[in-house]
């Protein structure tokens, strides 16, 4: 690559992806930007789409290791219109913090990461092969996403040695955490039955909601698991309770419930599962459960990535000790760690993430990208 090949900027690169109204599963060109850029550096770009989602593998070498820069195109919708300070999907920036949906999840992660390839390569071609995994089904149902080009990988014998996930992992200041493993996530859709009546012939009748909250507070009270020196206790919360006809006199036939677990590795689904059971038939419940796994929990341990990673950010912040954090949320991470990758989040400050006005500091952009090529070099030497 020539020294004097011009590439637009990490900050312009960003406000280009923002302008994509990339509202999730809808790509709107987004992996066509990312692609030229790559495809101009040399790399093989291949489309794994899959009913409808857009996925782009693209690869620059043919011998290990096998590092992947991984991340989403794809957004959550911005509320409403009125109360953002300008359009969400024309980037502004205003006393030196760039505005727009996807501006901190995840698409400044995703120019800062191509800005890092390119000076990466202008120095040559770097040991090893890079390798860029990009969806725009992260948002939602993340089922024919990474999840899919994941099971294709592992169908060809492919197993990344590292990942790069560009997800938001700051918590105050650029580089102070670094996201090492998720939680799993188990939930379910329980659907109670009981008998409709009248509420002055409570006898005649069998109230779901009297069956099924007893079981809740059990439920809401129990320790799942203490957790350990990587994950904190296992979670389980309640998001939805619906029943009742609007009527103030009758008695419901029917109660549903939606819960969620975000769980450790001392718990596994199947033992979450079992327990859930084992309390709703003891308070004697008629039910049909739903459930749904979208990702067990990982853990990557210290290693040749987090050491990179680690000195990446203090070379960059001045930051000698990031935090290793194991909490939030999901990411595409989930899907890649099975591979038997080690697997990291690096990225800008997530306190405004899926918020109105959401955002991300102008000065981090470059930094950011200078982090990931200081890991880039450290893996590639």
């Amino acid at each position: 690559m020539a020294e004097d090949t011009p590439f637009p900027g990490v900050l312009e690169f960003t406000r280009a992806l923002i302008a994509c109204r990339s509202l999730t599963p809808d790509d709107a060109g987004c992996c066509t930007l990312i692609g030229d850029r790559l495809a101009a550096l040399g790399f093989t770009l291949e489309w794994m789409n899959c009913e409808g989602v857009t996925n782009l593998w693209a690869t620059l070498g043919d011998s290990g290791p096998l590092v992947v820069l991984a991340g989403h195109t794809d957004v959550v919708p911005p509320g409403p219109r009125e109360k953002w300070a300008s359009d969400p999907f024309q980037p502004q920036i205003r006393d030196g913090v760039l505005y727009g949906r996807g501006a901190a999840d995840m698409k400044s992660g995703l120019a800062a990461m191509v800005g890092a390839t390119e000076r990466l390569l202008r120095d040559g071609k770097p040991r090893g092969t890079l390798a860029y995994l990009v969806t725009s089904d992260e948002e939602g149902m993340a089922q024919h996403g990474t999840k899919h080009v994941a099971r294709v990988l592992r169908e060809r014998g492919i197993k990344p040695d590292f990942a790069i996930v560009g997800e938001a992992s700051s918590h105050l200041t650029l580089g102070d955490r670094i996201v090492v493993g998720r939680r799993g996530s188990l939930g379910c859709n329980l659907h109670v039955f009981g008998k409709q009546g009248h509420v002055a012939y409570p006898q005649k009748a069998d109230n779901p909601i009297h069956r099924l909250v007893p079981a809740l507070t059990e439920l809401t009270t129990m320790e799942w698991d203490r957790g350990n020196a990587h994950f904190p206790p296992t979670s389980f919360q309640i998001s939805n309770f619906h029943s009742g006809t609007g009527a103030n006199n009758v008695i419901p036939g029917e109660a549903d419930v939606i819960f969620n677990f975000r769980y450790c590795t001392e718990s596994t689904a199947e033992s979450l599962k079992s327990r859930v059971t084992d309390v709703l038939d003891k308070h004697r419940l008629r039910y049909e459960a739903n459930w749904w796994h979208t990702g067990e929990p990982f853990l990557t341990k210290q290693g040749r990535l987090i050491e990179a990673a680690k000195a990446a950010i203090a070379d960059v912040t001045a930051i000698a000790q990031p935090e290793l954090f194991t909490g939030g949320g999901t990411s595409d991470a989930r899907f890649i760690a099975p591979l038997g990758t080690e697997v990291v989040e690096i990225g800008p400050i997530n306190d405004s993430i899926h918020m109105i006005d959401e955002h991300v500091n102008v000065a981090d952009l470059d930094r950011l990208s200078a982090i990931y090529e200081g890991v880039l070099r450290r893996l590639c030497a």
